[in-house]
């Protein structure tokens, strides 16, 4: 009688509840992905694509961009690294944009700076209109990365919520991998050009797919949020305890008074702040970024064939992503970054005896070992370090001050990227091994941050998450 009674209880107080939904006779909300679910999140991810679309772009199209446009190096390096600098604008304002307008409004609002972006470079005469099209869609591309996926997991359920989530790492590496394979066949203004479909892909189906019920919650739209977590799970499913957990959390968050940048820096969310901006900048400064906008760089410099290197990173990246999103909600997070990690700073360690050996002459063979690194490097990056670092962003901080905290830690992983992609043609040129070594040293340090700090999150719900989190930050 006891429970009974307090499932009547919460019933009666929750706004998000219908009358019946504590009958017991419907299924769990959990029970599998609903179609409403997978077409959510394949909309939501055409963004993901579009951020690998971008990032993938650089590489084929720089030897036909020196080319035609006659772009001195360093006019390259600032064009391939220009947007990230629109990218951190996007991420500063992207959490107070998915706050203010939803989290779908942003994701339609992100596309149409991307779209002008594709454009102004598929047209474009000089320098000039080039630089500003790729600031326009790192615009773009800064809010989707924090926006898509915060939108996945706050719409899945908890023991869909790694898997689902880690689709985002997968659909930027399938945006790399196909820019990579149509660049080496295809003008760079129609690359760019292809680069506009999955733009309008996501804007039509923006209409289609509900908002995240956690965010209408926060909004106060009680009856919106509980409609869309029916849709979202199924007209069948027991939404009680999910909607009843949602519920008691936002009214809790509405005690609390409207957050501020310096509100992040309190003690109870110190832990959350050190894990989601620490594994920013480790994920950038191990590499990533300059094999990914410089792949072709990196092999002709290492004695490869550029063509033969990018097309077999493609054929080992998305599977292994697509592991990597298999085994998300299985192994955990902190085992499979772990593994992937360890990967890293190995195919780093490769790549720079590779190039040491090379400049040495002390091995003739050293251009297959730089291949060897950067596909090490590239499957082991994929498998978690891609994907990981922002599911694990999407989780760890409270819906009150996620947006701000959101902000922060993507302008700091696009900042990092700023660094490295401008940077790295000028420290290849200093010493490409001694580039390599810093990284694979960085990677190394990963692995201790990871193991002292990264907090289990696999089968956990958001709330019990960002329970925990404050808890550890407020004891310390």
């Amino acid at each position: 009688m006891e429970s009974e009674n307090t499932s009547d209880e919460v019933t009666a107080t929750s706004p998000l509840l219908p009358p019946d939904v504590g009958g017991g006779e419907r299924r769990s909300s959990s029970d599998s992905a609903t179609l409403v679910l997978v077409l959510s999140t394949f909309v939501a991810v055409a963004g993901s694509y579009v951020f690998g679309s971008a990032v993938g772009y650089s590489s084929p199209a720089q030897s036909g961009i020196l080319e035609d446009l006659g772009l001195t190096l360093a006019e390259y390096s600032l064009f391939g690294s220009i947007s990230t600098i629109g990218a951190m604008v996007g991420a500063i304002v992207s959490g107070k944009i998915a706050d203010l307008f939803g989290r779908r409004g942003a994701m339609g609002f992100a596309e149409l700076f991307n779209i002008v972006g594709w454009v102004a470079i598929a047209f474009s005469k000089n320098a000039w209109w080039l630089d500003i099209g790729r600031l326009s869609t790192g615009f773009g591309v800064g809010l989707l990365s924090y926006v898509v996926p915060v939108y996945i997991a706050e719409i899945t359920p908890k023991n869909l919520r790694g898997a689902f989530t880690a689709v985002n790492q997968l659909m930027i590496c399938c945006g790399v991998s196909v820019m990579y394979l149509v660049g080496n066949f295809i003008n760079w203004r129609v690359l760019a050009l292809i680069g506009t479909i999955p733009c309008l892909i996501q804007i039509v189906g923006l209409f289609l797919i509900p908002e995240s019920p956690r965010w209408l919650a926060k909004m106060g739209k009680w009856d919106g949020s509980r409609a869309s977590l029916v849709r979202l799970r199924g007209k069948n499913a027991n939404i009680f305890e999910e909607a009843a957990e949602i519920s008691d959390y936002t009214r809790m968050l509405e005690q609390l008074k409207d957050s501020r940048i310096m509100d992040l820096f309190q003690r109870k969310y110190a832990h959350s702040l050190i894990v989601g901006v620490g594994l920013m900048v480790l994920q950038q400064f191990g590499g990533v970024n300059a094999i990914a906008y410089y792949a072709s760089a990196v092999f002709s410099s290492a004695g490869f064939s550029y063509r033969v290197g990018t097309t077999t990173m493609v054929i080992v990246q998305v599977p292994m992503t697509v592991l990597g999103t298999l085994l998300m909600d299985k192994s955990g997070r902190r085992p499979l970054l772990l593994v992937s990690v360890t990967g890293t700073c190995l195919g780093c360690f490769l790549i720079g005896l590779s190039y040491y050996l090379q400049d040495h002459k002390l091995w003739d063979s050293s251009p297959s070992l730089a291949f060897g690194g950067v596909l090490l490097f590239s499957a082991s990056f994929s498998l978690g370090l891609g994907g990981i670092p922002w599911v694990i962003m999407s989780e760890i901080f409270p819906i009150n001050v996620k947006g701000l905290a959101g902000s922060l830690v993507t302008v700091i992983n696009w900042f990092g990227t700023w660094i490295i992609t401008y940077s790295f043609n000028f420290l290849a040129q200093w010493s490409s091994a001694g580039t390599f070594f810093v990284f694979a040293i960085i990677s190394g340090l990963t692995i201790v941050f990871i193991i002292k700090l990264v907090p289990k999150t696999k089968g956990r719900t958001l709330e019990e998450i960002q329970a925990s989190m404050i808890a550890f930050g407020a004891a310390k």
